[in-house]
């Protein structure tokens, strides 16, 4: 267990996915509870996807309902914003264990995914897609 007198008996962590970026924290003693932006999970993210993304690194460490969490996230779209909160929540939870490292970065919860949307170039219809062209 790390100290938890600095950030009064929270564990945070910064998750990042794209545009998106995702501030949690976990309060030890909970029953599991996930709350995004003020909303219940199920309220902010309609497909059980996205859900079990958010929960899936606490589902691996089997500490689901060792937490209440508390997210705000803001910026990208819904699946970068879940990827971000899990991110976010593996951050904090080595904070809690500095035991759990090697098998949250062995699943990947640790590793930021640095893909980013290319941007349009000028003279083309998108970032790869060229104009039609025609012959005659």
């Amino acid at each position: 267990m790390s100290s938890e007198d600095k950030t009064g008996g929270y564990f945070w962590g910064t998750g990042r996915r794209k545009c998106a970026t995702a501030s949690v924290r976990l309060r030890p003693g909970g029953n599991g509870q996930v709350t995004i932006n003020e909303k219940p999970i199920e309220k902010f993210f309609n497909h059980e996807t996205q859900r079990a993304s958010v929960t899936s690194a606490l589902r691996f460490t089997k500490l689901a309902t060792a937490f209440d969490i508390f997210c705000r996230v803001q910026g990208g779209g819904i699946t970068g914003q879940a990827e971000a909160i899990r991110m976010g929540i593996a951050r904090a939870l080595l904070l809690y264990d500095r035991n759990l490292e090697k098998q949250l970065r062995g699943e990947g919860y640790l590793t930021r995914d640095s893909r980013m949307v290319e941007r349009k170039k000028y003279g083309q219809a998108g970032a790869r897609r060229r104009f039609q062209y025609s012959k005659r």
